[in-house]
């Protein structure tokens, strides 16, 4: 921060009292060395942030109109579509954000990916991270069932009893979550306080997830580890610039959902007050949760002594927990997949076999893809090679690949002035 800034008097008296500037400029400001060849697959985190605050300013207004009782919730959330001033609009920036939130998240996610970022010393952030991701989902998912229509009470349905398949307290959760013996108003009362709660666990788990970025920094496309001050420059005003630059081209993606495509994400059927005697042709979760979905009912059979359905839930649960082994998966000592050959295409087979999972999650389990494959069998080989790719793929690639010489330092991947002539992993 400038020294004018620093000798208004105002600040000066706030700042001996609390020195709150001064820590963000440590932070975030002119003070905060980083990398200098971030690129922008490093403003999704941030613009993920600033979602998160607009998902809590809306919610937190939306909840002021919204009635959590089987008989008013419906007609309540229209009341606000219709009634509230600009309602309309806080709704769909809240439905749309809550998309635009997991959009973010999974680019960043898979930018970690892709340029190891889960790798030594980072591996307390990444879990901090993979946990950031299941708190989403919760709060998503409850969110989904506060609208009270007919695909959010039959998702909530069928979700929550999936944990029935648990041996032994497997009927005891189900009956907790739904504080009786079928989902009624104690569910959407506890589904209503949880999704107001969760927002501001993510927001700490985030605060916890920055504070371990900042020990160690970012990490970089090339994955070497700051060497000096000639390998960094200040987060302000470089990296800010870069941020505004990112946000300016997000919000016009976000707002146009908004304004020209607000159902884009949703389900017809949801405009259809929840009826317990009616169940939807197809139910099917958000579409942030297909890929979990597909794999769920990839497992239509029983193994020994445990039921498909027991199988099912563990596979799902499994397929998001397996990100917290990665740090100790991966094998190799390389970091970036600029520098892995192998490991780079099957990072991009990975990617494709994610989005294959998906489109097979929205799709009846009877579908034929090309009119000869049907989608179960689809979805078993994608889910196959899912697990496939964390526990044999990746520490096998670590030990048997040849990586390319990395550079000396940042500064010299920049400048191209030279590398280090020899493989990390040798």
């Amino acid at each position: 921060m400038s020294n004018a800034f620093m000798n208004n008097p105002v600040i000066k008296w706030i700042e001996y009292r609390l020195p709150i500037f001064s820590f963000m400029d440590e932070s975030v400001g002119s003070k905060y060395p980083t990398p200098k060849n971030l690129n922008y697959w490093w403003t999704f985190g941030s613009l993920a942030g600033i979602v998160l605050v607009i998902m809590i300013a809306t919610g937190i207004m939306l909840a002021m109109q919204y009635t959590a009782h089987t008989d008013y919730a419906f007609e309540s959330v229209e009341r606000i579509m219709r009634d509230v001033n600009y309602g309309w609009l806080l709704r769909y920036l809240h439905m749309n954000g809550g998309s635009m939130f997991f959009i973010l998240v999974y680019i960043h996610m898979f930018r970690g990916l892709y340029f190891g970022s889960y790798k030594a010393p980072r591996e307390l952030l990444w879990i901090i991270g993979v946990f950031i991701i299941l708190a989403m989902m919760a709060t998503a998912f409850m969110g989904y069932v506060l609208p009270w229509g007919q695909m959010s009470f039959w998702g909530a349905t069928v979700i929550t009893n999936l944990f029935s398949a648990v041996p032994l307290v497997g009927e005891w959760i189900v009956q907790w979550l739904w504080g009786g013996f079928s989902v009624d108003n104690p569910t959407l009362n506890r589904f209503y306080a949880l999704h107001y709660l969760f927002p501001f666990v993510i927001f700490a788990l985030v605060f916890v997830h920055l504070w371990a970025l900042h020990v160690h920094k970012s990490n970089n496309p090339v994955g070497v580890e700051i060497k000096g001050p000639q390998d960094t420059i200040p987060f302000h005003p470089y990296f800010t610039i870069k941020d505004m630059v990112g946000f300016g081209v997000f919000m016009i993606f976000f707002l146009g959902f908004v304004f020209f495509a607000p159902d884009f994400f949703g389900e017809p059927d949801n405009y259809i007050k929840a009826n317990p005697l009616v169940t939807p042709a197809h139910i099917v979760p958000e579409w942030y949760f297909l890929p979990f979905y597909a794999i769920l009912r990839a497992f239509d059979f029983n193994i020994l002594f445990l039921p498909a359905k027991l199988l099912g839930v563990i596979a799902m649960f499994m397929s998001i927990l397996i990100l917290l082994f990665l740090p100790w998966l991966d094998t190799s000592k390389v970091r970036s997949a600029r520098y892995r050959p192998i490991y780079k295409q099957f990072f991009w087979l990975f990617f494709v076999v994610c989005i294959l999972l998906g489109v097979v999650g929205g799709k009846p389990a009877d579908h034929l893809f090309f009119g000869l494959i049907p989608a179960i069998y689809v979805g078993k080989a994608a889910t196959a090679y899912y697990f496939a790719h964390f526990i044999i793929l990746t520490p096998l690639i670590g030990w048997l690949e040849k990586p390319r010489p990395l550079p000396d330092s940042i500064s010299a991947a920049v400048t191209k002035s030279g590398t280090s002539g020899q493989g990390a992993g040798s």
